[in-house]
């Protein structure tokens, strides 16, 4: 598979689109300096302790309290505790070294919010979800900072490896790797990627993320809450930590600023990838010359074509997502419409299994495809969608066809669902849905023609308009076009053009 990057940037907002074969399949838009994304960790002040859902609402800033579930709070959260209050009073001690202390008892599993927690109490969280339509972000106070190959874990002390890592002399080289290196009371998740990773590698990308982490500390001890103590990464380098693979040959940037990011970013993590990084300075907009625009207006839509005739009919509501299967005008004799309706739903679960990844689509997802009465076929359906989101990174579930015909889907919700506007707005009414009576039309051409006489400039005039106003000022004897030659210019000729709006006309010289 050959994959490709592309990073946009405008003034507002940056743009990553990533091409899988020359084909869109994964779209981000992001505000630039925006807060409150999914990593960011912030000290906030609990403004509201909810024992019947078991939760506390957090002040971190936004304009809506912040949402944390007493499940959230993370075993060693009496650690994390005492450990936070301890900077914030420690506040003119050595900013390279952080507090110790004594590890707490885990607190109880079946507990509830009041137990841990008081009213007007600070405490250091991480944005698990943004914030999504009417709802304030959701946090964790599980504080994790992800890497390329590891992810730190304060507070837990555990080494954990990647179950898709399965050599277990491999599993136990980099377990022992991190466990000389590691801090105390600091876990550490190996990720798949690690997989026979240098110990040079392991070692400073460790080093990396400690150092991180004491940033974060150092802040916490100098604001007051609500602050953010450490942002997530660029978020194009953090789609770079999650994607970048062998399959990756071309990186393009058309930011001089965030090239040099992007490039000092993947010296850090693939030295030896430098080279697939590179600046776009084309005189045409990136995402045309890459035909990335033209496969956003073509795939973002409410109606998507996907195979000889065949639609998706995409709706999202604020309980969940909808997406109706419609064999279009592909047709065969009625005797095969099993094999037919098999044929357009297989090749629709890999249009859903892409559209999913590229609105980011998540919470619940009802497909409607169409009906089936062989199980083999409903099954075969079912098993095709598996593979189709197999690639998928982002947690999802499926559920078989229903009796009904209907595939439920749940994935992961994280940030909003990516809705691109595909409309353009009537170049006849300009949005208003109204124009000008058509009445008066002739009036109006023959005084922009008394105008466009009066200039002084060569040539003959031409008029072009609408084929339903040429045949209008063409009919009859005299017309109105010979009219105007006799009263005006014999100079003036007419041309028909469909492209014009019904009321649209324009004069040119020839």
């Amino acid at each position: 598979m050959n994959a490709e990057l592309f990073i946009h940037v405008s003034p507002e907002e940056m743009m990553i689109a990533l091409l899988e074969d020359k084909r869109l399949v994964e779209l981000r838009k992001e505000k630039r300096n925006v807060q409150f994304e999914v990593g960011d960790i912030y000290v906030g002040k609990v403004r509201k302790l909810m024992p019947g859902l078991n939760a506390a609402f957090v002040n971190v800033g936004y304009e809506k309290d912040a949402f944390l579930h007493y499940l959230d709070l993370g075993q060693q959260f009496r650690t994390q505790q005492k450990f936070l209050k301890q900077v914030i009073d420690q506040r003119n001690r050595n900013q390279n070294e952080l507090p110790h202390v004594r590890r707490e008892n885990d607190i109880d599993k079946g507990g509830i919010i009041t137990d841990v927690l008081q009213l007007g109490e600070e405490v250091l969280v991480q944005v698990a979800k943004e914030p999504i339509s009417t709802k304030g972000p959701r946090l964790t106070s599980e504080i994790s900072l992800a890497g390329r190959n590891l992810v730190l874990m304060p507070f837990c002390d555990k080494i954990s490896v990647s179950k898709k890592i399965k050599s277990g002399a491999e599993r136990n080289r980099l377990r022992s790797i991190l466990q000389r290196v590691k801090a105390k009371d600091m876990g550490m998740i190996i990720r798949t990627v690690a997989e026979n990773c240098s110990e040079e590698e392991l070692v400073a990308e460790y080093e990396l993320l400690y150092q991180r982490w004491v940033k974060c500390i150092n802040k916490v001890s100098e604001v007051r809450p609500p602050a953010l103590a450490l942002s997530e990464m660029e978020r194009a380098n953090a789609m770079l930590r999650d994607l970048l693979s062998p399959d990756f040959n071309t990186i393009y940037v058309d930011d001089e600023e965030v090239y040099e990011q992007v490039k000092s970013y993947v010296a850090q993590i693939a030295p030896d990838r430098l080279g697939i990084v590179k600046m776009y300075t084309g005189s045409v907009s990136m995402f045309d010359a890459f035909n990335i625009e033209k496969q956003i207006r073509q795939s973002c839509g409410k109606a998507v074509s996907f195979k000889s005739g065949a639609y998706l009919i995409i709706e999202t509501t604020e309980a969940l997502n909808v997406i109706d299967v419609n064999s279009g005008n592909k047709s065969k004799s009625a005797s095969d419409q099993e094999n037919n309706a098999l044929e357009v739903n297989l090749a629709a679960a890999d249009e859903i299994a892409r559209q999913l990844r590229l609105r980011d689509m998540g919470g619940i997802v009802v497909v409607d495809f169409i009906d089936m009465q062989s199980s083999e076929n409903r099954t075969k359906l079912y098993e095709r969608m598996k593979t189709a989101m197999a690639s998928d990174k982002t947690k999802h579930n499926i559920l078989p066809l229903s009796k009904f015909g209907l595939m439920q889907i749940t994935r992961q919700r994280v940030r909003p669902v990516m809705n691109i506007d595909t409309t353009e707005v009537c170049p006849t009414c300009m949005g208003k849905g109204h124009i000008e009576t058509s009445v008066n039309l002739p009036e109006m051409i023959e005084n922009a023609l008394k105008q466009e006489v009066h200039k002084d400039e060569k040539g003959s005039i031409v008029l072009v308009c609408n084929p339903y106003i040429y045949a209008y000022l063409k009919k009859g004897f005299p017309s109105t076009i010979l009219k105007w030659k006799w009263k005006y210019s014999w100079k003036l000729s007419v041309r028909q053009s469909a492209s014009l709006g019904i009321v649209e006309y324009k004069f040119s010289r020839r």
